[in-house]
């Protein structure tokens, strides 16, 4: 396969996994609002279960390497669970809980001396 078929390849599953991931998200989060990021989690618990199972087949020789890991593995997953979203949601929960414990266990702390 050419560069230009595989770089064809990841484009086309990019595109797929990139709708797939904005579908979804806006699915969790007019269901269940968004207070969590559900959608987040839904499709990078997906998007893991569905390497898995590229993986096994790849190794089984139920499905080629290529153009299956370019098309699903890096195009499609790469954009269906981005990882930046994830460390993003996770970063203002980090920073939130640290903000908050840490004030409440000061006020704990300072309450018990007074």
């Amino acid at each position: 396969m050419t560069e230009l078929a595989g770089t064809l390849w990841v484009a086309g599953g990019g595109a797929l996994g990139a709708y797939c991931r904005f579908q979804i998200s806006a699915w969790f989060a007019a269901w269940l609002g968004k207070g969590f990021p559900y959608g987040t989690l839904f499709v990078n618990v997906l998007g893991s279960f569905i390497m898995g199972l590229l993986v096994g087949a790849i190794k089984m020789n139920a499905v080629p390497f290529i153009p299956w890991h370019d098309f699903i593995g890096e195009g499609f997953l790469g954009a269906l669970t981005t990882f930046s979203t994830f460390s993003m949601d996770t970063f203002a929960n980090v920073v939130v809980n640290m903000v908050l414990c840490l004030c409440g266990t000061a006020f704990g702390f300072f309450l018990m001396l007074q």
